[in-house]
């Protein structure tokens, strides 16, 4: 049989897990599948971001489907619980964090993540493929590599993966690993990074992280946006990005209502009714659009002069792809502090760390006509990715063509024989026929 470029043989008991594929009228379809977490909202993002460019460029001939095996019922509720308790834990044990992250990062500690990712993600990510039966698979999460290795070697059959790491600077050392065919990376720091830890360059591509292709779309002349959307074209804008996750806001706007700054103020509460309420019964002494929850927040970017918000990996790719000048109110420990100093580094923006800061940052920014916020915007663009959803995509599709290959490699039978006895001491369930 030839799948996409590559003759190969087909194990007689795979031969279930692809053939109804092949035999169906929609053979020439590829399915392709993304794995992401809810834990933040930044995997989530960049893989509907890879979904909609997969879409829009392959449409009718393509398939992707978005997949959270952290939600699976098989996986351990100690597993599942993280993502829920993230936030939770970066914020009240910050200094717990930063050790836990900082112990692990290193090729030992992430040896033994792997084997214990092995064990609590096989069976999730095993019934997965096995029911999705994908060309290809994208991951915008670490911690799938090393089973999905697993779930390859046990059955004797790879199918392509793809890990589009979504940290600017900061990267943990389990996000590189070589199950991956391809390791795509937002900057040249991790680029050098992921070389360092292990993965070959000709495997490494810079993409930057995956923003939704409507960053690019809603586009436009900004005093045309801001005429649609109700907002006045003689003032500044500065758009504030809120959300439960971001704190000292309430004390940031407070300052710069009674400052009396030349300035037009767009505030999203981001889902925070709490913070929504009081921005609806707050005395305005500038002219101020309050929102809660929106749908159109890259339109209200490319309307605004500059963005206050946390340091998320997300917001500051937007950002970027926009060319929008930055400050930063919010940087949670590990791969935010990261984020926050890529920005400061190349002059796209600052980090404040009291409401004061703020003030001072815009009084210099709009100084001289604008000029410091003019210099920002432009390093900002310099940048920005807003491309790079539809460039992992095509590597994706790229590799989904070629598709699937059985993993010829009867001389590691025994490893292959070890890997399932341990998985059985590990409680693991495994098929039958295996």
């Amino acid at each position: 049989m030839q799948i996409g470029r590559l003759e190969m043989s087909i194990d007689p008991r795979m031969s279930a897990f692809y053939n109804n594929s092949m035999d169906s009228p929609s053979a020439s379809v590829k399915r392709i599948l993304i794995l992401t977490s809810d834990a933040g909202f930044g995997h989530r993002s960049a893989a509907n971001a890879v979904a909609a460019a997969l879409d829009e460029r392959y449409g009718a001939v393509c398939a992707a489907n978005i997949e959270n095996p952290m939600n699976d019922r098989r996986v351990p509720l100690l597993l599942r619980s993280s993502q829920d308790d993230y936030d939770k834990l970066v914020r009240t044990a910050p200094k717990l964090y930063n050790l836990g992250y900082d112990l692990s990062d290193a090729v030992a500690p992430a040896i033994l993540m792997d084997s214990a990712l092995t064990v609590m993600l096989f069976e999730a990510l095993f019934r997965l493929v096995q029911r999705i039966r994908p060309d290809a698979i994208v991951t915008t999460y670490p911690l799938y590599q090393a089973p999905l290795k697993a779930v390859s070697q046990v059955r004797r059959w790879h199918i392509p993966l793809i890990t589009v790491v979504t940290d600017l600077v900061t990267v943990h050392t389990i996000w590189f690993h070589d199950a991956s065919d391809y390791c795509l990376v937002p900057t040249e720091k991790v680029r050098e990074l992921a070389i360092r830890n292990g993965v070959a360059s000709e495997k490494v591509e810079i993409t930057g992280i995956p923003v939704h292709p409507e960053v690019l779309h809603s586009a436009g002349e900004p005093s045309v946006l801001r005429e649609q959307l109700g907002w006045r074209n003689d003032l500044p804008t500065l758009l504030v990005v809120g959300s439960k996750r971001v704190g000292r806001l309430r004390d940031v706007l407070h300052l710069l209502n009674h400052a009396a700054l030349p300035l037009q103020l767009v505030v999203v509460a981001g889902g925070d009714d709490a913070l929504y309420a009081e921005l609806q019964t707050t005395t305005w002494h500038l002219p101020t659009h309050t929102y809660n929850f929106v749908k159109n927040l890259p339109t209200m970017m490319h309307a605004a002069d500059c963005i206050l918000c946390k340091a998320g990996g997300l917001i500051v790719s937007e950002s970027l792809a926009v060319g929008l000048p930055m400050i930063l109110v919010d940087v949670l420990p590990g791969q935010e502090v990261g984020n926050a100093e890529f920005v400061i580094e190349h002059r796209a923006g600052a980090w404040a760390r009291n409401p004061v800061a703020v003030l001072e940052l815009l009084h210099h920014w709009l100084d001289r006509d604008g000029q410091g916020l003019a210099e920002r915007a432009t390093n900002a663009r310099r940048l920005g990715h807003p491309r790079a959803a539809y460039a992992v995509a095509e590597r994706a599709w790229a590799v989904a063509e070629v598709g699937p290959r059985h993993r010829k490699e009867r001389p590691r039978s025994v490893e292959r024989s070890r890997l399932v006895a341990w998985l059985r001491r590990n409680n693991v369930a495994l098929p039958d026929e295996l």
